[in-house]
């Protein structure tokens, strides 16, 4: 398993090693003391989502907030997205700027994205499975998030913005400065 710092403390881009022969493709998905031990910090995942999307579905910006704040382990099992955090803790030095990475079942790379992120991803190919790993359950009133194309942000989502599919929750998204100060 190769471990990279993005430009957001606390992020990864975790790529396993991949063992392939004439049967196959074979490697380690996860594995908790590893990946502990290579982002220097004590995780304990408690609950696993998958969805399932067409190719230009948006899912984000999503976060929970207060305590009950989530890291998560986002992983591609069928497809690819474009997939993007936002550091939104206040006392970060990188508080506002974003990392974004192609994830896809070729390449299996995985993002840590540590609690304080906001995070959204987009479907890139019809039927992508992405399926991530929370360390805190979903409370859905500390549910919250920040809109995708918020002007601030400035979000290159490498896709033409007319052609999104958003949810009817994921429109109505406050702005980053809607968000602040409403808290």
């Amino acid at each position: 398993m190769l471990v990279e710092k993005t430009n957001l403390k606390g992020c990864f881009v975790i790529s396993p090693t991949l063992h392939r022969d004439d049967r196959g493709l074979f490697f380690e998905s996860f594995n908790l003391k590893e990946l502990n031990k290579a982002i220097d910090s004590k995780i304990n995942f408690v609950q696993d989502n998958q969805s399932v999307s067409q190719k230009g579905v948006l899912r984000g910006l999503h976060f929970q907030t207060g305590k009950y704040a989530q890291a998560k382990l986002i992983r591609v099992v069928k497809g690819s997205v474009l997939d993007v955090c936002v550091d939104l803790r206040l006392d970060s030095e990188t508080f506002g700027q974003h990392f974004s990475i192609i994830l896809d079942n070729i390449s299996n790379k995985q993002l840590f994205i540590p609690r304080g992120f906001a995070h959204g991803f987009l479907a890139l190919e019809d039927n992508t499975i992405v399926n991530y790993k929370c360390d805190n359950y979903y409370y859905q009133p500390s549910e919250s998030g920040i809109i995708y194309n918020d002007e601030v942000l400035n979000i290159d989502w490498k896709f033409p913005l007319k052609g999104v599919i958003l949810s009817e929750k994921d429109k109505l998204l406050p702005t980053l400065e809607s968000f602040l100060n409403e808290n």
